[in-house]
């Protein structure tokens, strides 16, 4: 029977490979989760789907997986962006799992006028995403982008992509997000919202769709999670 540890491995996975580990990973398998040579994960690749592989070999530089049969298919997300203006680092942290978690295919930290965060470390958000993936039985690790300016971020908006954009101005009105399929990305604000300017700017963006996200104002965090429910339900691959 597979074990209910699950690891990322960035190698392209394929039944009867011999697959190296990092250090870490070695030392996670046996120091940490005390597993003994022979002993079966499950293992992913973020585009091959999951399969089981077994613990050749662990020590303090590195060690090896067999891997085994195929056990999930690759399980692609929708094609939905989270751009978010980083805060305080814990709740920036759960912002990267749960969009992770959510499905999320690629995590954008956006950086507005009222952004006020600690310097944004990429690579220690690309590994909460993987770990998020790893605990949620997922197979697909979203990639989290280098923080870049809402002004930039917009001159560069690629064509065809809907943007849900997250008003806290319009707490208490309702409205509905368009049934239009197709690539989309869910902005999110900084603690203190949206300048005057950069709203005005979204509002005149044909491919923004300014939303409400119910009668009271939301911490970031928990705005980030309920805008991803209301589009996966709405758009996504939990209908």
């Amino acid at each position: 029977m597979a074990s209910k540890v699950r690891l990322f491995v960035d190698h392209p996975l394929a039944e009867g490979q011999t697959v190296p580990l990092e250090a870490a990973q070695a030392h996670y398998l046996s120091g940490v989760m005390r597993l003994p040579m022979g002993s079966v994960i499950s293992v992913f690749d973020g585009r091959s789907g999951e399969f089981d592989a077994t613990l050749a070999q662990a020590n303090k530089r590195g060690g090896s997986l067999e891997i085994g049969a195929k056990t999930k298919a690759f399980m692609p997300p929708p094609d939905l962006w989270l751009c978010f203006a980083p805060i305080k680092k814990a709740r920036t942290d759960f912002i990267v799992e749960k969009a992770a978690e959510m499905g999320a295919s690629r995590i954008v930290p956006v950086l507005t006028a009222f952004t006020n965060s600690e310097r944004v470390r990429t690579d220690r958000l690309q590994a909460h995403a993987i770990e998020a993936a790893e605990q949620c039985g997922g197979t697909y690790v979203p990639q989290v982008a280098e923080p870049v300016k809402l002004a930039k971020l917009l001159d560069g908006w690629p064509e065809g992509r809907r943007l849900m954009f997250c008003d806290e101005a319009l707490v208490g009105e309702s409205g509905a997000l368009p049934d239009a399929p197709g690539p989309w990305a869910v902005l999110i604000g900084p603690e203190g919202g949206f300048s005057d300017t950069e709203r005005s700017r979204l509002r005149r963006l044909d491919h923004a769709h300014p939303v409400s996200l119910g009668p009271r104002i939301l911490r970031a965090d928990t705005a980030a999670v309920a805008a991803l429910t209301l589009w996966q339900m709405r758009l996504g691959d939990w209908q």
